[in-house]
């Protein structure tokens, strides 16, 4: 099972990750919701333990976007002892489940792992934006019509990219979910990539540089997942 821990202050974040890989939990921390966003749109997670008082991106606002762009993940909402009347809300916008501070670690372990338990929607086997598709359950992939003769590397950076919605996407990542064993960035293995890549999809370019962060998709409003309908 996997785990994203969301709350501003480190110290309390690294202490709740530290305490459900104890548990054989695999977990990894966020500061704040916008970096929780980008790790949610890589996919992967389980669960999502969502710290509700948030500075910059409340919360709130965190879950309304995983629900809403159907990031696949299990929400558990952390919220403070003097919203009592407000906990409801918690779920109302999606959440799966709360929990009330403070709390102990048996508590949230035996949260974490129900909401672990329950089946995970199934993605919609077609990605699209911008004229980009990709079919995940054939490992096809084509820009306006045009059928792309991707590798499996180069369709696997594409999937990863097209799933993150215009998200940052570092180069790290990247090695983290294409490349089945370690390889180290200095390798050049995601440069040439890319390259590849940016040339079989051809003009106008779709795939953006962001200086010393990473690589995102551009070209327009993103078109959602879909569906061979």
């Amino acid at each position: 099972m996997r785990v994203l821990v969301v709350k501003d202050e480190e110290s309390l974040a690294e202490a709740i990750g530290a305490g459900l890989r104890r548990d054989a939990v695999t977990a990894e921390t966020a500061r704040d919701g916008r970096e929780a966003l980008a790790k949610l749109r890589l996919g992967g997670y389980d669960v999502l333990v969502l710290d509700r008082d948030l500075p910059g991106l409340h919360g709130d606002e965190v879950c309304r976007q995983v629900i809403g762009q159907r990031l696949l993940t299990r929400v558990l909402m952390l919220t403070s002892p003097g919203t009592v009347h407000h906990r409801p809300d918690a779920l109302g916008l999606g959440a799966d489940d709360y929990l009330t501070k403070p709390f102990t670690h048996e508590e949230l372990l035996a949260r974490v792992l129900a909401l672990g338990r329950r089946p995970r929607p199934v993605p919609a086997p077609v990605i699209a934006h911008a004229g980009v598709t990709v079919d995940t359950a054939r490992g096809l992939a084509a820009r306006d019509g045009r059928p792309l003769a991707l590798s499996h590397t180069e369709l696997g950076v594409l999937e990863v990219l097209l799933r993150a919605r215009g998200a940052v996407v570092s180069g790290d990542d990247l090695i983290e979910e294409v490349w089945e064993e370690h390889t180290s960035y200095r390798t050049n293995a995601v440069r040439v990539t890319l390259g590849t890549l940016r040339a079989k999809l051809g003009d106008p370019p779709l795939i953006e540089t962001v200086a010393g962060a990473g690589f995102r998709m551009t070209g327009g409003p993103d078109g959602g997942d879909g569906t061979d309908g």
